[in-house]
């Protein structure tokens, strides 16, 4: 016999294999009606079909930065060595401005000589492009490991001076999780920002500036950012509070968690803008840093959703009225799953009024003894004026140190309604863009564009893996229930999104990839064909006006107008799609296969002959109905007649195919 090396069981595998059991259990049972799971997008439109889009391809790669300027119809962006100024009407517009940005032959030579890797980091890959002020932009790369920032004159577009030192205000690193703002003249930045470094929230400038703590307790465990977002909560305060940023990551768990097969958690994470950092204790660190966990599941099936890969923010009228969406994996990369989450910042607001979590025994719990007054971690407001406290370096040292040691709150972030608007198990969303959209019924929709991309993994892991790279999805949230209009392909090639922006003014999105950007309407309505693709699509950009189907905004006259988004159903004549009349010559014996393609993935076929509906499923009734036509087994004198194939959407019959056989 051969020598046979005796197999161990994983210490993991027991999870892994509860896991999947909970993830059979979700693939295989009917679900609540109240969270309708793993949505079929209703039409796929692939990349040679898109209407209305236009492209940019420059001279370099990796279009990872992008900037909208909706007012100017500027649309900024920051590839591989190069920035581009586009037209934001239209990119494809030939009079776009370059700048030329790469990392010299020497950075490269050394950053080689590192054991980089030539073909991806040791180039000059933007990473923070942002308005500066009226007249000038910031914008700072990771020149080969290397970093560098600089100031662009707008009008110009060309540098306005020489290059500064980026290695505190960019990572080296491309694929380093980053986020970054530059509010009022100061720069807020998270990553990690160098090889040997933690992860850290600044405060680049103004002088002095602030960062996390690293001890006694470490604020933030191999944190990857992936947005960040300044909230002005000092407009109309009526207790003087400050204007605060807010971070969102995923990190290693510090805390015990009841899922043991994760060992990473989501984060939100806030500071007072005017934090200066304390006097003696916190000198040059955040007294206002807090965070908690957010939580994204789907309690029924024990499934919790813990890797956090994009945010946005819809800012309402003021702070507390302003919602922000995340998108979720999982930990597992093997297994593709996504889910969307929505939150209320107002819920965020009381758990970091809540209590805090304290390292006791070596495990983080809840603290329960005395809190310091005034509060630690709150920002500076007319209370604190009051007792001579105006600014952070006033506070007491007893505040500062308890600030310093419960960066961590108890309670979790939930989301509305308690669980994901949208849970998908095929699909790897990474980017998501969110917009609000008045329908004719009075109701105001809102509609998620999502990106899709592999979640993560060396390029010869994603060879292996399916590809559903480079896919828009357009869903909209009707009544709690979640309908995905359509997902569209956006590059010939299949490659991962990299960056997506929304411009509500110029009714578009721009999706950026390795290739290059594409721009592609919010909607095109002219792809409905009949008045039932228009109704059925339950798109609430579009109505149908008897002869096509139009974009509701651009009729003033109204009343003519078709739309159901609440059941798409309602509004059309019997008949009044498009039928397809075709005839077939028959040789008596011959199986004939009658297509009937449907162009929406929801619908299913019925078939009838004469008027008499064919349940043909099995091979004695002479039929056999499938996903690609009927198939007529042996044709007889008695299967002659008028076949016709119905499309059955929201249970509407609509006549799609008429076929006589001669």
């Amino acid at each position: 016999m051969g020598n046979r090396r005796s197999v161990q069981p994983l210490p993991f595998l027991p999870l892994l294999l509860l896991l999947l059991a909970r993830l059979s259990q979700l693939w295989a049972f009917p679900f609540s009606p109240s969270l309708d799971l793993d949505v079929t997008p209703r039409t796929t439109v692939f990349s040679k079909g898109l209407l209305g889009s236009a492209r940019f391809t420059g001279s370099s790669q990796n279009y990872s930065t992008l900037l909208l300027e909706e007012e100017a119809r500027l649309l900024y962006v920051g590839g591989r060595g190069a920035l581009y100024a586009l037209s934001a009407s239209n990119i494809a517009t030939p009079a776009n401005l370059t700048i030329d940005w790469d990392a010299s032959p020497e950075q490269r030579k050394q950053c080689l000589n590192k054991g980089r890797d030539n073909q991806t980091e040791c180039y000059n890959h933007i990473r923070f492009l942002q308005r500066y002020n009226g007249t000038h932009l910031y914008v700072c790369g990771t020149n080969a490991f290397r970093p560098l920032c600089a100031y662009i004159d707008a009008e110009r577009f060309g540098f306005s001076s020489g290059f500064e030192e980026g290695r505190d205000r960019c990572p080296y690193d491309p694929a380093k999780g980053y986020t970054g703002l530059l509010v009022d003249g100061e720069m807020f930045t998270a990553s990690q920002y160098e090889f040997r470094s933690s992860p850290d929230v600044r405060r680049n400038f103004p002088f002095p500036t602030l960062r996390t703590e690293e001890a006694p307790t470490r604020w933030l465990l191999e944190a990857e950012f992936v947005g960040s977002v300044l909230l002005r909560e000092s407009i109309n305060s009526s207790v003087g509070d400050d204007d605060k940023i807010y971070f969102f990551f995923t990190e290693r768990s510090q805390e015990q968690i009841a899922y043991p097969s994760q060992t990473k958690v989501s984060r939100v994470a806030r500071v007072c803008k005017t934090d200066w950092g304390g006097q003696r204790t916190l000198q040059r660190k955040w007294t206002s840093f807090l965070k908690a966990r957010m939580v994204c599941s789907v309690p029924e099936y024990e499934l919790h959703l813990n890797i956090l890969r994009s945010v946005f923010v819809l800012q309402g009228r003021d702070a507390q009225s302003s919602i922000f969406y995340g998108v979720f994996g999982l930990e597992w990369k093997n297994i593709k799953a996504s889910a969307i989450c929505q939150y209320a910042f107002s819920d965020v607001q009381k758990v970091f009024e809540g209590p805090y979590m304290e390292v006791q025994d070596s495990k983080w719990r809840e603290y329960t003894g005395k809190v310091p007054e005034p509060r630690p971690g709150s920002c500076i407001t007319d209370l604190h004026r009051s007792q001579g406290i105006n600014s952070s370096r006033d506070l007491p040292d007893n505040v500062l140190t308890f600030a310093r040691r419960h960066p961590l709150m108890a309670s979790q972030v939930h989301p509305i309604g308690v669980r994901p608007l949208l849970f998908k198990r095929s699909v790897n969303y990474v980017k998501i863009a969110v917009h609000k959209e008045p329908a004719l019924d009075g109701n105001i929709y809102t509609v998620l564009f999502l990106g899709t991309a592999y979640s993560s993994g060396s390029l010869d892991e994603v060879a292996s893996l399916p590809t559903d790279d480079g896919w828009l999805h357009r869903a909209v949230d009707i009544d709690g229930e979640m309908h995905i209009i359509e997902e569209l392909q956006l590059f010939d090639r299949l490659q991962p999104i990299e960056s997506m922006v929304i411009s509500s003014a110029l009714r578009s999105i721009y999706v950026g990839s390795r290739s290059g950007v594409v721009q592609v309407p919010m909607s095109a309505c002219q792809r409905y064909t009949s008045c039932y693709d228009c109704v059925f699509a339950r798109d609430p950009f579009c109505g149908w006006d008897g002869r096509v189907c139009v974009e509701i905004s651009s009729r003033a006259q109204r009343s003519n107008l078709t739309q159901d988004i609440l059941r798409g159903i309602r509004g059309c004549r019997e008949n009044s799609g498009n039928v397809v009349h075709r005839r077939r010559s028959v040789m008596s014996g011959d199986d004939v296969l009658l297509q009937c393609e449907l162009r929406s993935n929801l619908a299913t076929p019925r078939w009838t002959l004469n008027g008499k509906e064919l349940q043909g499923y099995d091979l004695g009734s002479g039929y056999r109905i499938g996903t690609d036509g009927l198939l007529i087994i042996g044709a007889r004198a008695q299967q002659s007649g008028s076949y016709r194939c119905f499309a059955v959407e929201n249970s509407v019959s609509v006549l799609v195919y008429l076929y006589t056989p001669h």
